[in-house]
């Protein structure tokens, strides 16, 4: 999508990172991606062997470019992790498919990558209890149907009651909002749940999928965050991080405003604020 390569020059010429705090991650491998995922669905992704109804509840075509992306998104949210638990955070600059579930695609997600990602740490003994906070304003239905059960992941998610997917799956914590909300009610719904997270998951790494679909004009959002209240939620969410010393990894997921330059202003304030509050970027 169009909006990435803007982020990525928006960053680079903020004046706020090095060069070198921009890397181009690894893919993650076929045994990576069955941490989370049916090996059977990874290999038919990988051979392009999904059927014309599996590739339109994924929302486009089969392409080996498709499946390289998906790979690499998934290995770029690995990579933040990783860096997340030298530096404090990191972030990646796409990521957030939270629609990929275990056995099959869908809303423009074919892999998981925040349940690949904690999957992967979980595995290397690198962490023993991971949480996902999900802020895009779509349910994170797929990342709560892999980690459902499995009691070193906690799931949160807040997001528009109303709006995709229509049959919402079940998270540890889950938050549902009316269309319109704005800026007041949903901080103070945000601040209640995370106090919740913290206290119940007691992770020591947390994965934050910042999405920007929240905003007011977004095409595909039904609340009414503004910029303001958008930057407010991310302070909020890396503050709590912060001030409890949990390395947080950001991905980016939704995006979808009217004018695509406030989609890439959101998440530019994403990565800004991340910097600001750790004091490196990544």
């Amino acid at each position: 999508m169009e909006k990435y390569s803007r982020l990525r020059e928006r960053l680079r010429s903020s004046g706020a990172f090095a060069e070198t705090d921009f890397r181009a991650p690894a893919a993650a491998t076929t045994a990576e991606l069955c941490l989370a995922h049916d090996p059977a669905y990874v290999a038919r992704v990988r051979r392009g062997e999904i059927s014309v109804a599996e590739q339109r509840r994924i929302g486009f075509p089969w392409s080996a470019a498709m499946v390289e992306r998906s790979r690499r998104s998934a290995g770029a949210t690995l990579a933040a992790c990783r860096a997340a638990q030298l530096d404090g955070c990191a972030v990646n600059l796409a990521g957030g498919t939270h629609h990929a579930h275990a056995a099959h695609g869908e809303g423009f997600c074919v892999f998981n990558d925040a349940a690949v990602a904690a999957r992967v740490l979980l595995e290397e003994g690198r962490v023993s209890r991971v949480a996902v906070v999900d802020c895009d304003v779509h349910q994170g239905n797929g990342t709560a149907s892999i980690c459902a059960g499995d009691h070193r992941l906690f799931t949160f998610s807040i997001h528009a009651r109303g709006n995709f997917p229509f049959v919402k799956a079940t998270s540890d914590l889950d938050v549902e909002l009316a269309d319109g909300t704005t800026d007041g009610p949903y901080l103070e719904q945000l601040s209640d749940a995370l106090d919740h997270v913290f206290r119940h998951a007691n992770p020591d790494l947390v994965i934050y999928l910042a999405g920007a679909d929240p905003y007011y004009d977004d095409r595909l959002g039904r609340l009414a965050l503004s910029f303001a209240g958008l930057i407010a939620r991310d302070e909020m969410v890396l503050g709590a991080c912060r001030s409890r010393r949990i390395p947080v990894a950001v991905a980016m997921a939704g995006g979808y405003a009217r004018q695509i330059d406030d989609t890439v202003r959101i998440h530019g304030q994403t990565a800004l604020i991340a910097r600001r509050l750790f004091g490196h970027g990544s």
